[in-house]
């Protein structure tokens, strides 16, 4: 047991450095953590291909995964908490069946995210959902949490403990330490797992269906504090 704690440890000092300015526990949409004022966030999105877009104010345009979508920016008390990425063309029922398990299987495939489920996200072959949809308000979603950078986390998790150690005994830390820095890491990267939410869904125009997926930063999503 002491061996893996030193092990670990080690591990994440390894590259400390490397990750000095990284926000931790904050959802990312290409690398750009969902946080911040909207201005700042366009122009990040900016300098990654998006063009304004006539469909609206401060609304943009680009190319996604393979796929054209207009990107919304969402924020509370000014604060981004959520980037909207909504298909530009619709498609019929085959296709978007087809888009969206897609999805699933991409997102399941991809080692920096988790199902928020055990159970199968994926639409059976033979559902008609357009029946599901118009008759039974069904509403086809799927949903992963973004696995926050552990140096990141593990910095934060260091910070946190600056009121009971020094610097210097969070950088060179004894066996006993080590262990309270655990900890504390474990602690915070299960809390930011839950805050860093993906999700998509189907939604429905004229009978035509598109693709809507979400980014969310939970941490800057209304909670009532202004109730």
């Amino acid at each position: 047991m002491k061996k893996l704690l030193c092990v670990t440890i080690a591990l994440l000092c390894t590259a400390t450095m490397q990750a000095q300015d990284e926000k931790a526990g904050v959802t990312k949409f290409l690398g750009i953590p969902v946080d911040g004022y909207k201005p700042a966030m366009i122009e990040k999105l900016k300098a990654k291909g998006f063009t304004p877009s006539i469909a609206g104010k401060d609304v943009l345009e680009g190319e996604f995964n393979g796929v054209d979508v207009h990107v919304y920016i969402a924020t509370n008390n000014n604060k981004v908490w959520r980037i909207m990425l909504a298909d530009q063309n619709t498609c019929g029922e085959t296709d978007i069946k087809i888009r969206f398990n897609r999805l699933c299987r991409q997102f399941e495939n991809n080692p920096r995210y988790t199902s928020m489920t055990d159970e199968e996200q994926t639409i059976p072959d033979d559902e008609d959902i357009s029946y599901e949809i118009t008759v039974n308000d069904k509403r086809y979603e799927a949903g992963f949490y973004q696995t926050p950078d552990s140096i990141a986390i593990y910095n934060e998790s260091k910070k946190s403990l600056l009121s009971k150690y020094t610097q210097e005994q969070l950088d060179n830390p004894t066996e006993e330490i080590s262990k309270v820095i655990l900890i504390q890491y474990i602690a915070n990267k299960i809390n930011y797992r839950f805050n860093n939410k993906v999700w998509f869904m189907i939604a429905e125009y004229a009978r035509k269906y598109y693709i809507c997926m979400y980014y969310d930063n939970g941490y800057n999503k209304a909670d009532g504090e202004d109730l």
